[in-house]
């Protein structure tokens, strides 16, 4: 075996992808806990996504499976990178509205979570809100929600890879 074919075999691609939303949920949660930045709804929403996708890295590193195997937990996570993915792409678009154009702020997702159904609570949080708009950090220029579909566009490629790829 040459070590390209070791570098990307699918049980290191896998565990490499974890690693990744291991690093992603680790960086958000310094980022609460330490800094002091609440997440808004769509924060939270984009969690959720990195954590799907990272259980089927995971699950998918850890049983290493032949080719059908391989492309159900990459089809697995792509679910979870696609959805946290989308909801990455509505936070950015929102933070770069105009200021007439933001939405007005809404209540706390907790709020809304006893209050309405999961439905309602869904559409409501993925119209967004004022909070959602507010650009609260940077890291290099780089907007938090734009960081996050930089995440999510790299655990893109490797479900892409893994489900793409030729399995032996």
């Amino acid at each position: 075996m040459t070590l390209t074919n070791r570098l990307l075999a699918p049980r290191l691609v896998n565990l490499l992808a974890f690693l990744a939303c291991v690093v992603a949920m680790a960086g958000a949660l310094y980022l609460e806990h330490i800094e002091g930045l609440d997440p808004c709804p769509l924060c939270i929403f984009q969690r959720v996504g990195i954590i799907f996708a990272g259980i089927f890295f995971l699950l998918a590193a850890l049983h290493n499976p032949k080719a059908i195997g391989q492309r159900v937990y990459a089809v697995l996570a792509l679910i979870g990178v696609a959805g946290g993915g989308g909801v990455a792409a509505r936070h950015v678009w929102l933070q770069n509205l105009p200021a007439d154009q933001v939405p007005a702020c809404g209540p706390a997702l907790d709020y809304m979570m006893d209050v309405f159904p999961f439905l309602d609570v869904l559409n409501m949080v993925l119209s967004g809100s004022g909070e959602c708009a507010n650009i609260d950090w940077l890291f290099l220029g780089i907007t938090l929600p734009m960081w996050s579909l930089f995440v999510f566009a790299g655990l893109a490629v490797a479900g892409l890879f893994q489900l793409l790829r030729r399995h032996a």
